[in-house]
């Protein structure tokens, strides 16, 4: 918090990004009224995991997909997702074939 300026104009926040091998949780204070893109930004985290893209990526808050100018409030979780590798309808689909070939008789 810069010098001079009352506590009560900042707020504390986490970002979080998870991979396989490795999982962090930031804990970022920004200014209130700060946007998930500010969270991001000032966490550094694009900066520790190259592979972020912070003007591509999908975010969340507590699991929840949001947008990047969302106005975050204190004690919020902004999450960076990681792109899908396989579609979860696909995978669905070719478990729900797979399970109807093995199946023999009735129920």
């Amino acid at each position: 918090m810069p010098e001079g300026e009352a506590a009560d104009e900042w707020i504390m926040v986490e970002v979080a990004y998870a991979r396989p091998d490795v999982q962090v949780i930031l804990p970022v204070q920004v200014p209130r009224g700060a946007t998930v893109a500010d969270a991001v930004q000032e966490s550094g985290i694009a900066e520790r995991f190259p592979e972020i893209d912070p003007r591509e990526a999908k975010v969340g808050i507590f699991g929840k997909h949001t947008r990047m100018d969302t106005a975050l409030r204190a004690k919020d979780r902004v999450e960076i997702y990681r792109p899908l590798i396989a579609d979860p309808k696909e995978v669905r689909r070719q478990r729900a074939a797979q399970g109807k070939a093995t199946k023999k008789g009735g129920a």
